[in-house]
């Protein structure tokens, strides 16, 4: 009787996913959750992914959840195998990705008493889920199979919006888990698929439009920042807005906004260059729209932050108010799509042709100097792995990028552009954990080549995600920046201790990664110049390659700062 209420309740939950639009889950198989294996298992619609590593898995769904545009579900079993997915949960949370996390737990008799593999996995992702349910024991007083088809198509709306996130279904289940196969129900061969439920469009309020639109036409230098935006922003409806305001479009790399078919006339991109050493006044703007989330160029946000006397306008969800700084002096709860269009009808065309035009020159000066210096050097820059990249891609392409550098060079050296490459990263708690993961559910959607620009540490941190790939016969180039350590710090205070900054700071890890690529099943090439990155990149469906360049991670900080003398010369003096 146990069992059979076990699996009629993971089937119903099952179906409630199918019936919601669930094509994907990721599981990490144990005990206390095989009533849920098994009913995934066994059903024909959603694929289940197969997974060793809690962690790997969390951010595997994340990735294909991203890149689908489709809640992603999760599956493990009790104890801390659901806490190692936290990680991937609270990047959901911060990047807006839906993920229905289903943890199977002991019964609540079996909580807080002492027994084996128990945790208190009630409210564990409390603080980063739209959602969370501790569910019904299946077969209690009243607990029928419909109960769990409906918390499934409440965590799949739940996940949706207004703000997108992951939800959290905690699932307890007594023994025995499963019946014997003699009496282990048929599963059901054809289940009633239906769609993603439509997500509503949000709207501004008039007020708050009328105020955003009073600003903006009382302007003359007004300014357009599009930063991260998981899905990408509304590249057409903002690049139109920035037309008709004649306002310069300062497109983060992770925006959706810096290349493709739209109108890129008014896309700053080599802003993160030519603000560092900005004149006084030379071209501050008096009214700031800000969509997406805080830019990743730390010298675009402290700019901003010294633009006091600016109205600024941030665009962005209910329940959400991503300003680091603290400027927002107007805000317009609405999504993007809504907010760009509803102000591009209301607002009054531009006259004033210069504050654009010297944004233009600006940039043009910066992007020219960056390119040149990076494309003449003769010792490995890493600054240039990014324009190789882009030279190199098939439109259509995909860099997943990783955080600490190598966000922030994409974001510099990546220029704008008519060829569409779209460009992903966990911008939302900025972690460099499950960066290999991510990647690999991004090509599990089927979305085009993916190349992956990651540091050494960050590969050294998911090397289990590699596991995946080979499993699953996912095809991920890995273009490595081995600089033998954590560059970042060379740019930060800690730098200047010597004395314990290389062993705590630099931490070079010292692995040998062709050896990890062999064991994961992946092939492993050591680039000896540039000129080979090309042409490795020509083969970019062959499975998960792994292409090394080592880089000495002081001589680019030089570099680096080098790099920002010139052109501050070039733009300025």
């Amino acid at each position: 009787m146990v069992a059979a209420a076990n699996t009629a309740a993971a089937r119903a939950l099952v179906e409630g996913l199918v019936r919601s639009g669930v094509r994907d889950v990721c599981i990490t198989p144990g005990s206390r959750s095989t009533p849920l294996t098994v009913a995934f298992a066994e059903q024909p619609v959603i694929n289940p992914w197969l997974h060793l590593d809690e962690r790997s898995s969390g951010f595997f769904a994340l990735g294909l959840a991203r890149a689908s545009g489709r809640p992603v579900a999760l599956v493990c079993t009790s104890g801390t195998a659901a806490a190692n997915l936290h990680p991937a949960i609270v990047e959901a949370d911060l990047s807006r990705v839906p993920l229905i996390v289903c943890t199977a737990d002991r019964p609540p008799r079996l909580r807080n008493v002492g027994a084996p593999q128990t945790i208190d996995q009630v409210g564990l992702y409390r603080a980063s889920v739209r959602q969370e349910r501790d569910l019904l024991v299946p077969g209690s007083p009243g607990t029928q199979p419909e109960f769990f088809a409906e918390a499934a198509r409440a965590a799949v709306k739940a996940s949706l919006g207004p703000l997108p996130g992951p939800v959290h279904l905690n699932v307890p289940f007594e023994e025995p888990l499963i019946a014997s196969p003699a009496n282990h129900p048929v599963p059901v061969e054809v289940l009633e698929t239906g769609p993603v439920p439509a997500v509503a469009s949000i709207t501004p309020a008039s007020n708050q439009l009328q105020a955003a639109v009073e600003a903006l036409n009382s302007s003359v230098r007004p300014l357009i920042v599009a930063g991260p935006e998981s899905g990408g922003l509304p590249a057409a409806e903002i690049a139109a807005l920035a037309g008709v305001l004649g306002a310069p479009l300062l497109a983060d790399a992770l925006s959706g906004l810096r290349s493709g078919p739209h109108d890129c006339s008014n896309v700053i991109d080599a802003y993160d260059a030519f603000l560092r050493d900005v004149p006084v006044d030379a071209i501050t703007p008096d009214c700031v729209l800000r969509f997406g989330a805080a830019p990743t160029s730390k010298v675009l946000n402290q700019f901003l932050a010294r633009v006091t006397d600016a109205v600024h306008i941030l665009c962005d969800l209910p329940g959400s108010f991503r300003d680091p700084n603290g400027c927002t002096t107007h805000s317009l709860t609405a999504d993007p799509l809504s907010a760009a269009s509803s102000l591009h009808k209301a607002v009054a065309q531009s006259s004033n042709e210069s504050w654009l035009a010297k944004w233009r020159e600006c940039d043009a000066r910066a992007r020219r100097t960056l390119a040149n210096y990076a494309l003449n050097q003769a010792e490995p820059f890493e600054g240039r792995a990014v324009i190789e990249l882009q030279r190199s891609l098939p439109a259509g392409a995909t860099i997943f990028v990783g955080n600490s550098m190598p966000v922030r060079d994409v974001d510099s050296f990546l220029e704008g552009s008519e060829k569409l490459l779209s460009v992903v990263s966990n911008r939302g708690a900025n972690g460099i954990d499950g960066v290999v993961s991510s990647a690999l559910g991004h090509v599990a959607a089927g979305v085009g080549p993916v190349v992956l620009l990651i540091g050494d540490l960050s590969f050294f941190h998911d090397l289990n995600g590699l596991w995946a790939g080979s499993r699953h016969g996912l095809d991920l180039t890995i273009v490595l920046l081995n600089n033998g350590g954590s560059a970042i710090f060379h740019y930060l205070p800690q730098a200047d201790h010597e004395h314990v900054f290389e062993e705590w700071f630099g931490t070079p890890s010292n692995v040998d990664f062709s050896a990890a690529a062999r064991a994961y099943g992946s092939s492993f090439r050591l680039l000896g110049d540039w000129a080979e990155l090309p042409e490795a990149l020509a083969n970019l469906n062959k499975g998960i390659q792994v292409l090394e360049i080592r880089t000495d991670r002081a001589r680019n900080h030089l570099l680096h700062e080098e790099a920002w003398e010139r052109v501050n010369e070039a733009t300025w003096e």
